[in-house]
């Protein structure tokens, strides 16, 4: 875990705010060829996150990511899939629903 530093009346003090903890990702799709995770996080990039095959035909990947809400989709083959286990769902800038994730 990376703790960030910063200075509050003179003294240093650490943010828990500014901290990336490894957020865990799986997607069940043992026909799929590539999955990636995109998401306002990578700038919604395809190539920034792919996941690792997993031997039951499952997919994983840990990202850091920072404390606060962040929305994501899996990119599988090619195509954006909400996650049907994510925590909750929100909206992107076109209004299309996004998978949504809580990192405390």
């Amino acid at each position: 875990m990376l703790l960030e530093k910063y200075t509050l009346g003179g003294k240093d003090r650490y943010s828990a705010k500014r901290t990336n903890r490894p957020t865990n990702f799986m997607f069940i799709d043992a026909q799929a060829q590539s999955v990636s995770v995109i998401g306002d996080f990578n700038n919604w990039t395809p190539d920034a996150h792919p996941m690792r095959r997993l031997p039951d035909g499952g997919w994983h990947a840990q990202i850091p990511l920072c404390h606060g809400h962040h929305r994501y989709l899996f990119y599988v083959d090619g195509r954006q899939v909400l996650d049907p286990r994510a925590q909750g769902m929100a909206r992107n800038e076109k209004n299309e629903k996004v998978s949504l994730v809580a990192v405390s």
